[in-house]
């Protein structure tokens, strides 16, 4: 490394002279975001990270590729890509290539790929630095409720030449807090949670005792779910974590312990992490969005094998970018979770149009290899991941990506729509032609209600329900109640892992990508929720009704009759 004096003297002597101006076009821009507070320039000496994520040598052909694996009525249906495969149609052309390389080179930025295929370039460089390179301003951004800081810009531009060959540098315009949705609603002594469940295990020949508190046992009693062990040992469930949310050992065990009996207590999961992700044990650190995901996901799916994955900040700011990495992470891997489900979520409009469209574009690379992607669709009802003041609707992200099944709520038995229900229409996706016929018959019934507060040719939201009320957990010592769509999401992706396993030890492939069927030979399979709405934005929001709605989507799972729809 050279001394600073020796640095400072080369400048002054035009050794690192500015390379020649390019012609330059704004490729982003966005207005301030209310939660965040501009705090001035960014000391120009700060060093900040920034990933170019350059164009696929060939989208369409990879989405082609994904339904065709994934539509029943296809000849290659359930014949899923390999790693080699998808990288053929996602890594970036030659030209590209070059063109991007050259670029940073001329002004001394070295990059490092960060992606399986090559496509998302990692650069690390001063504040000064980047705003030569993108032509802008980098501020310090403070975010209101929390206090946390981060550089970001409103607007930033590439070179002219490079349109096309670069779809966006991100987190540049992004301002994201990542939200964890269930609500835990009470607490109770264990003596008063034994109590209740002796109390239902007594009745449990009567579903509707479980309109009170819910546990595993109540759910298979609701949905058929089977208790008998799955016996397909590369079969796994996926549950990512954020924003350092501990999955605690201790409280599986008391979990399993009390709503569990007939499976070991001993039964865990295991830890995977990235990005500088941990998982510490100390009771104390534990989160009640970890601790509902994997207890579930273990309560549910008996003997289906569990990783948590835990994401951390390291190289993603604490923003979006986790949201990329773990599914990078899981791509390259040799073998991948055949379900992935995950309970956070950020309201749409926090990133930008192509910011979304970039996180789509992954979660297809890993739908095309198999894996079936859950996302929760928000508690805010038709005001976003969390209850707010607005005027038009807000959907959430990234539950609008096509690629993705977006999980809302019911309660009660007979099951209602969960007032919380997250639910609506996509401002950046257009509807997909899997759901244009149900998105076009619910728009018809709802005539010119809420014209002009939702994009009435966005994808809809959700696709799926299932229970989300009362969930039973421990935590930190203690055994209480939660809500949330972070109840239901773990709890239907748990259904479609015993589905898989069925279907593996049957020497069939992994359902995958799940949308294509399930608006097709999979609705039969479905409980058509009619009744109840999501309110929001001073609004009653959209109401359930016969097929799917922006409230609970084609409906909750019946288990015997998913079998059949599989074809088991």
């Amino acid at each position: 490394m050279f001394p600073r004096a020796f640095f400072l003297a080369a400048i002054a002597l035009g050794a690192f002279a500015e390379p020649a101006r390019r012609a330059m076009s704004v490729h982003e821009s966005r207005a301030a975001p209310s939660a965040f507070v501009n705090s001035g320039a960014a000391d120009a000496d700060t060093l900040i990270t920034l990933r170019v994520q350059m164009a696929y040598n060939d989208l369409p052909g990879l989405e082609a590729a994904l339904y065709d694996v994934s539509t029943p009525s296809s000849a290659n249906y359930g014949n899923h890509l390999t790693k080699e495969q998808v990288a053929s149609y996602v890594a970036p052309s030659a030209t590209t290539s070059s063109a991007v390389l050259a670029w940073l080179s001329e002004h001394n930025i070295k990059s490092s790929a960060i992606s399986p295929a090559g496509d998302t370039l990692s650069i690390t460089l001063p504040v000064s630095q980047a705003n030569s390179l993108l032509d802008t301003t980098f501020s310090t951004y403070k975010h209101v409720s929390t206090g946390k800081t981060v550089i970001r810009t409103l607007e930033y531009s590439i070179p002219t030449a490079l349109q096309g060959h670069i779809d966006l540098v991100y987190p540049a315009t992004s301002f994201v807090t990542p939200q964890a949705t269930p609500k835990y609603t009470s607490l109770k002594t264990k003596r008063e949670v034994k109590r209740d469940l002796q109390a239902r295990v007594d009745k449990r020949a009567v579903p509707a005792t479980c309109t009170e508190t819910i546990t595993p046992t109540c759910l298979q009693d609701i949905y058929g779910i089977p208790t008998t062990p799955a016996t397909q040992p590369n079969n796994t469930i996926g549950v990512a974590g954020f924003i350092e949310e501990y999955a605690n050992e201790a409280d599986l065990k008391e979990f399993l312990t009390s709503f569990r009996t007939d499976i070991s207590p001993n039964t865990t999961f295991i830890l995977q992490t990235l990005d500088g992700g941990s998982n510490p044990q100390t009771r104390s650190e534990a989160g009640v969005e970890a601790n509902l995901d994997v207890q579930y996901a273990i309560g549910l799916a008996t003997g289906v094998p569990v990783y948590f994955i835990s994401v951390g900040e390291t190289n993603n700011d604490g923003d979006a970018d986790g949201f990329i990495d773990i599914i990078n992470f899981l791509i390259g891997e040799e073998s991948r979770p055949n379900v992935l489900t995950t309970s956070y979520a950020f309201n749409e409009n926090d990133l930008t149009r192509a910011d979304l469209v970039n996180m789509c574009n992954v979660y297809a690379q890993l739908g095309a290899l198999g894996t079936s992607i859950f996302f929760a669709s928000g508690d805010g009802g038709v005001s976003g991941g969390q209850s707010q003041s607005c005027t038009n609707f807000i959907p959430t992200a990234p539950s609008g990506c096509p690629y993705v099944t977006s999980v809302g709520s019911t309660q009660g038995f007979p099951e209602t729509a969960a007032s919380f229900s997250g639910g609506g229409f996509s401002n950046y996706y257009p509807t997909p032609s899997f759901q244009s016929a149900d998105v076009a018959a619910y728009l018809e019934t709802l005539g010119s209600t809420y014209a002009g507060k939702y994009n009435a040719s966005g994808r809809g939201i959700p696709d799926v329900s299932f229970q989300g009320v009362n969930f039973e957990i421990a935590w930190d010592t203690e055994e209480g109640t939660v809500d949330g769509t972070s109840c239901s999401t773990p709890s239907f992706a748990s259904v479609i892992a015993l589905i898989n396993d069925r279907l593996i030890a049957n020497g069939s492939s992994p359902l995958g990508w799940l949308n294509p069927f399930l608006y097709s030979t999979g609705r039969a399979a479905l409980n058509d929720i009619t009744s109840g709405d999501n309110p929001g934005c001073n609004t009653n929001g959209f109401n359930a009704t016969v097929g799917w709605d922006p409230v609970t989507g084609l409906g909750t799972p019946n288990f015997t009759a998913l079998l059949t729809a599989v074809g088991l």
